[in-house]
């Protein structure tokens, strides 16, 4: 007799139609279920308003409370952080993206780049100095890469830093970064610059002279996100102020792969988000004397919505897996973003047809999310840049030059 016959089938859930939660032990439900509450209460009723106005109001408050919540540095063991699983910390990233990408980069910013590379790559001194009150979110952190003119090759980043004398005299920091999550309202920054020895990675107080981080304005994407550039005008640092422990692309670049994993998470967030609201809207919203998700066309798209939704969910939660298990590869994280930050972006848009005229307005989070989601596309790392990744690693052969 087959294991159908004897046990009766599960009823079908329709947010959950592959029955993915089967997958998560109670552990991983309770983070999820915690994490999304936190959004329901403190995000979804404000964020129309923050998006529409361009700000984040109540960011330190806000990063303290996702600092009691567990959520900041979340994956990373000790320093106060919560040691969870690369799942939680995925899952967590889908519950926090769902509200707003602009929350999630929040806690992508802080744990991923920030305190990802002082836990990885620097001295005992330095993490005890920065991670606790960064894990509780008394201090915010931000992350210097990207530069005005160098974004997908940062080997040719022009930020500088010198020795004033002696081989283990003070540093002097001279440079700028551009679009940088957190900047204005950062305690302190990790900021990568070009030295004598190649690329080296600097922890610099954002009170240092020298320092400034004027927010940029006129965004139409991440809007409730604090986004600046990074002036760094002779800023002098301790000979102690670099990360020990890397030198090279590889220092900054592993720690834009951490971030990159909670982006394949957190876009499906974003998009379920829209999917939901699709689906609410179209069992509601009556012409020709009945519900559109009545009408085949409607349900197509649903069903299309639907099965790209679930199957980037499963991506993420197999690449999670393979976290743990210290076994996900780089071209597997861009497989995961590549993919879901496409997929995401096609299901806001096909919610949006489906929405109508109310697609646009800021009473549904579709556009928003939509709109977000422009900037997650090209974010650590742009679709061509993942392509090249992958086609590298299926070929062989470099296409990067």
């Amino acid at each position: 007799m087959s294991a159908s016959a004897r046990t009766p089938l599960p009823p079908f859930d329709p947010a959950d139609p592959l029955g993915i939660d089967d997958l998560l032990a109670p552990e991983d439900l309770a983070i999820r279920d915690t994490v999304r509450a936190w959004a329901a209460d403190r995000v979804l009723p404000h964020i129309a308003d923050w998006y529409e106005k361009g700000e984040l109001p109540g960011i330190r408050e806000l990063a303290r409370e996702l600092g009691s919540l567990g959520a900041l540095g979340m994956s990373l063991e000790g320093y106060g952080c919560a040691g969870a699983s690369a799942v939680q910390y995925g899952l967590a990233c889908l519950e926090l993206e769902a509200a707003d990408s602009g929350i999630r980069s929040l806690v992508s910013v802080q744990g991923s780049l920030a305190m990802y590379a002082v836990h990885r790559f620097g001295s005992e001194e330095q993490k005890q100095r920065w991670l606790p009150g960064m894990a509780a979110g008394e201090i915010i952190g931000c992350f210097g890469l990207t530069e005005p003119d160098h974004g997908s090759d940062p080997a040719s980043m022009r930020t500088y830093a010198k020795r004033d004398g002696a081989a283990d005299g003070d540093w002097v920091l001279s440079g700028r970064k551009m679009w940088i999550t957190n900047g204005s309202v950062a305690g302190v920054a990790v900021v990568w610059a070009q030295t004598e020895e190649g690329i080296r990675g600097f922890v610099v107080p954002t009170d240092s002279p020298g320092f400034s981080a004027p927010e940029i304005k006129h965004k139409w994407s991440l809007r409730a996100s604090v986004t600046s550039e990074l002036v760094l005008d002779e800023v002098r640092l301790p000979a102690d102020a670099v990360l020990p422990g890397v030198v090279g692309l590889k220092g900054p670049l592993s720690c834009l792969s951490h971030a990159r994993y909670g982006i394949v998470w957190g876009a499906m967030g974003a998009a379920r988000s829209s999917f939901d609201a699709a689906v609410e809207y179209a069992k509601t919203r009556e012409q020709f004397g009945r519900p559109i998700g009545g009408f085949q066309l409607t349900q197509a798209k649903l069903a299309d919505m639907a099965v790209e939704l679930h199957k980037g969910i499963l991506l993420a939660h197999h690449l999670g897996r393979r976290l743990d298990a210290g076994r996900l590869r780089p071209e597997q994280v861009s497989f995961g973003k590549l993919n879901n930050v496409r997929e995401a972006i096609e299901i806001c848009r096909t919610a949006r047809t489906i929405l109508g005229a109310n697609g646009i307005s800021l009473e549904y989070p579709v556009m928003r999310h939509a709109t977000n989601l422009e900037s997650v596309l090209t974010y650590e790392g742009t679709v061509e840049m993942h392509q090249l990744v992958l086609g590298k690693a299926l070929t062989g052969l470099d296409a990067f030059r």
